[in-house]
């Protein structure tokens, strides 16, 4: 740099000592910082007992094993409700909101302003106490009557500082509550206006009258804005916590609708799997009624016309029978994905198969069979292998690594099934969710049989299903 653009020996001077003197101050402050941080430290452990004394726990746990990780600690809601601040703030609430706090606020301020008069060598029974008391009495009423109550109070005040009586602190007090109170009450554009009114007000009376010349003009000011200023702000609050809870009532309401629908769709869906199931059941039954009754007339000597032709008749309704069947399936299928089973639909022999499945996929499976097993109707047999298997399925899905133990009891007028896991209790909360107990609930009423499903007292989870027989099921005596 060339002398001529180089800075006077005065200037640079100047810039050397602003710039150490900032180093000076920023090193205090880092001093400072130190040691109020060092501080803090110091007195965490004393602040986590007093809010631990305060609110019943603690406000953060003791670090883990690894020495890094501090969580926070799980309230308890029956010692939460029994710490100290928890319980005064609930007990101020209900005092704020029972009908004789006005009442009761409003005569212990009347006396405190009475009270206050003789320090000023005032008798009650005098031009300031008639004001005090007006001042201040009628906020018994205020909840009933707010506006009239605070035309007078404020009134009072008011008339009480132009005719130069001695200022109460009570009074002044219930000047500004009144003006809080008031603002609460009105809109934005309402407050405002009493804000600007009321400013007016306090600067006549400094103008014309002695009773506020001990209190600072923006001192006065500002407390009167604030008055006005706070209402208004816990106006807001109060319309917003409002909008919130019926926000909040209207998505619970929806949510509620919403998984009423849900259910119900997933009991139709379940509906037509069944139907789907059983036109493969019952269409296999009519197609043999259909073929017996036409080869009948071929494998059946002497038999006369009028059979066969009853034969033949048996065999056109059997077959306009499957036609039916199968446009009621072509309804079924509306959504046009539903795509039909070319596997024959299972029955109870196939059950060991399923316990293999289940085996191979990780989960621990054992099969029971009590009483005396006989064949049954392709429909109870197809509802309790689904059973089992959305049983299992709900197993792995909930519980997995549990133990599941089936039982199948062939009793004289029904069969029940019997599924138990030895997982967590959770999975009967989490298995709720689903739609598969929906399904085993309608597979089970479909037969007019009975099912439950939930916590087992041992442990784990339970579902039991009872699927009666129909009358030509049940064995002879």
């Amino acid at each position: 740099m060339s002398s001529e653009n180089a800075p006077p020996l005065g200037q640079g001077l100047a810039q050397l000592a602003w710039r150490l003197s900032g180093r000076v101050v920023a090193g205090v402050g880092q001093v400072l910082l130190w040691v109020l941080t060092r501080i803090g430290r110091l007195l965490t452990p004393l602040a986590e007992r007093i809010v631990a004394r305060l609110y019943g726990r603690t406000a953060r746990s003791g670090p883990q094993h690894d020495g890094r990780t501090r969580i926070q600690a799980a309230p308890n809601p029956d010692e939460y409700a029994l710490a100290p601040l928890p319980r005064w703030i609930r007990a101020a609430r209900d005092f704020a909101g029972s009908w004789w706090f006005a009442p009761l606020t409003g005569v212990a301020l009347t006396l405190g302003a009475v009270a206050e008069l003789y320090p000023h060598g005032l008798s009650p029974v005098s031009v300031a106490g008639g004001f005090a008391v007006a001042t201040t009495l009628p906020l018994v009423w205020r909840r009933e009557f707010l506006r009239p109550v605070a035309a007078v109070v404020l009134g009072a005040f008011a008339a009480s500082l132009l005719s130069g009586q001695q200022l109460l602190v009570t009074a002044a007090f219930a000047a500004l509550y009144t003006l809080y109170t008031l603002a609460r009450h009105l809109d934005r554009q309402g407050a405002g206006v009493l804000g600007a009114t009321t400013v007016c007000c306090v600067l006549v009376v400094y103008v014309a009258a002695s009773g506020l010349n001990g209190v600072p003009i923006p001192a006065a000011v500002i407390a009167v804005l604030a008055a006005v200023g706070l209402g208004d702000a816990r106006r807001v609050v109060e319309t917003a916590e409002r909008t919130e809870a019926a926000a909040q009532e209207r998505n619970t309401e929806t949510l509620t609708q919403l998984n009423a629908v849900q259910r119900e769709q997933a009991v139709l869906r379940e509906r037509a799997r069944i139907a789907r199931e059983l036109h493969d059941v019952v269409a296999h039954s009519v197609s043999m009624i259909a073929v017996q009754a036409e080869t009948a007339p071929y494998t059946m000597q002497n038999l006369s016309k009028e059979a066969a032709e009853g034969y033949q008749e048996i065999a056109q309704t059997a077959r306009e029978a499957l036609v039916e069947m199968r446009r009621l399936l072509g309804v079924l299928r509306a959504d046009g994905k539903a795509q039909a089973e070319t596997a024959p639909q299972p029955r109870l022999d196939r059950l060991p198969e399923l316990i293999d499945r289940h085996r191979g996929a990780g989960g621990q499976a054992d099969i029971a069979v009590h009483g005396d097993p006989r064949t049954l109707s392709a429909t109870i047999e197809l509802s309790a292998y689904r059973i089992v298997q959305e049983a299992l399925t709900n197993a792995r899905r909930h519980a997995p690594g549990a133990n599941v133990h089936v039982d199948l009891a062939f009793l004289p007028d029904r069969l029940a099934v019997r599924i138990r896991d030895n997982g967590h209790g959770t999975a009967a909360q989490e298995a709720e969710v689903g739609h598969g107990l929906l399904g085993m609930r309608e597979r089970a009423t479909m037969l007019g049989g009975r099912f439950s499903a939930g916590p087992a007292t041992e442990g784990g989870f339970v579902v039991e299903a009872e699927l009666p027989f129909a009358h030509e099921e049940t064995p002879r005596k």
